[in-house]
């Protein structure tokens, strides 16, 4: 097995392809040779501004031999699309959230890499971060004694407020569910292993929404998915967990708790790699615990992919564990249609938590 850094190639230089090319272009083990999108303009400038060496077309990246892992920064909806035109290419997929909309294109994307002897992993990777990490260190030791239950909520009044193109957060494969679930549901799984059965509801507030900034701000557009969604998963393990995922609350929030026999963990926004714990064993105090481990942004499981890869290990942020997540929500919206619980069929196994002193700004392949 080479030594050798990875190289990496990205698709997709809109607006989170700057979180991800922060990151990126600083790991000692990956080497950022490409940007791609279909405006090759704004390739050439994500390219120049981050001194890497070349940009263009998609054809171009994928023709490029020295590229091992193509990160997809593609709209959700051609995210399988795009994955299998790289599979097809011999490269390894990196998936920004939700790596596919539906059950069939997810597995026919794992099957597709399988069949090559490639990887499909993908975002989120903030589960990799200090902050869930810390979390599910304390929990397997105990910290709380034996898990019982967990609340989940993300609010706030829609990414449309802030986002110059915000149309398709609230199209299918997003709307908060799919857009900020990800996150929520990943860390869960991290934490009760596979989910088995879930009860919703859902509401949209608004059939249509207008842009708040930018150069479209007064403009309307169509709101074609829930924008408003309460669950109850049951896991395999025995626990539960109540979420909710809204852009109908003026009031912008997050909570993430974890209840056990001996205590209860307020556990760090898991849309966030940072944040420290707090921990209540009493309902009259509480302790801060500070997290410790890996602080860096988008972007680290490309790193940790990539090392996994060379060491012939399974890689962390998996597109089996992906695919588990897809199939919760999507067993979530049809609970919601169908107005009774929905089993999940997929599951997943999951590592062990990460050694707090994994860092991949530490080199561990050859230039």
């Amino acid at each position: 097995m080479s030594a050798a850094r990875v190289g990496v190639g990205v698709i997709g230089a809109g607006v989170i392809s700057s979180q991800y090319l922060d990151n990126l272009t600083t790991f000692p083990d990956l080497e950022v040779r490409f940007v791609a999108d279909l405006d090759e303009d704004r390739a050439r400038a994500q390219a120049e501004k981050y001194g890497i060496a070349r940009s263009g077309s998609v054809a171009e990246l994928l023709a490029d031999d020295g590229i091992e892992i193509v990160v997809n920064l593609t709209i959700p909806a051609v995210h399988v699309e795009v994955g299998l035109q790289i599979l097809a290419a011999g490269k390894h997929v990196w998936s920004e959230k939700p790596f596919s909309l539906d059950r069939a294109s997810g597995r026919q994307l794992l099957d597709a890499a399988h069949a090559a002897g490639l990887r499909v992993a993908t975002a989120p990777d903030t589960f990799l971060g200090a902050g869930i990490q810390s979390a599910l260190r304390l929990l397997a030791a105990g910290g709380i004694g034996a898990p019982l239950t967990a609340l989940t909520l993300t609010q706030n009044p829609g990414p449309e407020l802030w986002h110059p193109n915000p149309d398709f957060l609230f199209q299918e494969g997003a709307g908060p569910l799919f857009d900020l679930g990800p996150y929520y549901l990943t860390a869960l799984v991290q934490m009760f292993g596979p989910v088995t059965r879930v009860s919703a509801v859902a509401s949209k507030s608004k059939a249509r929404r207008t842009i708040g900034s930018g150069p479209r701000a007064g403009e309307e557009f169509d709101v074609t998915v829930p924008t408003h969604v309460s669950a109850l998963y049951e896991f395999e393990s025995g626990q539960t967990a109540q979420s909710l995922f809204s852009f109908d609350s003026k009031l912008g929030r997050t909570q993430f708790e974890v209840a056990g026999v001996g205590g209860t963990l307020v556990v760090p926004d898991p849309n966030m790699f940072e944040g420290d714990l707090v921990l209540h064993r009493d309902p009259h105090t509480s302790e801060i615990i500070p997290a410790t481990g890996v602080t860096t942004s988008r972007g680290t499981g490309v790193a940790e992919l990539a090392q996994a890869i060379r060491a012939g290990r399974p890689e962390r942020a998996s597109g089996e564990q992906a695919y588990h997540v897809v199939d919760i929500m999507v067993s979530t919206i049809e609970a919601a249609e169908a107005g009774h619980p929905v089993a999940v069929e997929s599951t997943v196994t999951v590592a062990p938590p990460l050694d707090e002193g994994w860092d991949p700004r530490v080199a561990t392949l050859g230039g």
